[in-house]
């Protein structure tokens, strides 16, 4: 009868000062904390939200910590659906990932599915292709350097030497106006550039 008085009183004080006690045996429980197994802020919430950070590669993106030794670039911009038709990135992003319209290994509501869309990237470490003249980026801006590859194209290149097939750049966008006739009288070329001022100005270097 004492004992069960003793056990009676344990657990009353337990309840009433809210503490993780034992049982009278001395064999603790362990409580579920499965509630209280959340994603650190500012990594998981969205997968590859703005300012989050992805391992390096464009086929299968990875949202991994900033601070982690396998980061490699950072997302400047996030929108739903296709890159073809949604807001251009900004000016001077690196590349654009592709997101898949489903992901089951890293989603936002454990649904498995996280929408088309599209992130655009800057790399945490240079160079940076998406800088003017840097030679690459998903977008052409005014600094940038492009050579014809024939057909009425342009193939953007590095400003400071030759791409990869050993060919320098021939122009450089000198200035982004809104028609050609706008552009100055030493213009050779002319980019699209899209945007509010989709024509490019280039002339030779």
């Amino acid at each position: 009868m004492r004992e069960r008085g003793a056990a009676w009183v344990h657990a009353l004080l337990c309840v009433v000062l809210l503490t993780g006690c034992q049982n009278p045996s001395g064999q603790g429980e362990v409580a579920d904390s499965s509630a209280a197994r959340v994603r650190p802020s500012g990594y998981g919430a969205v997968f590859l939200a703005v300012g989050e950070c992805s391992s390096s590669g464009t086929a299968a993106p990875t949202e991994v910590p900033c601070a982690d030794e396998r980061a490699a670039a950072r997302v400047v911009a996030r929108e739903d659906g296709r890159a073809s038709h949604g807001p251009p990135c900004p000016a001077t992003t690196d590349f654009v990932l592709h997101i898949s319209e489903r992901r089951p290994s890293a989603d936002e509501d454990g649904d498995g599915t996280v929408p088309r869309g599209y992130a655009c990237m800057r790399k945490l470490r240079p160079p940076h292709p998406g800088v003017p003249g840097g030679g690459g980026g998903p977008r052409t801006i005014v600094g940038d350097c492009v050579r014809e590859i024939g057909g009425g194209k342009v193939r953007e290149a590095a400003c400071d030497g030759g791409d990869e097939s050993g060919h320098g750049p021939r122009f450089e966008v000198v200035e982004a106006v809104a028609d050609r006739a706008d552009c100055p009288a030493s213009t050779a070329l002319y980019v699209r550039l899209g945007g509010e001022r989709p024509v490019g100005c280039a002339r030779p270097r």
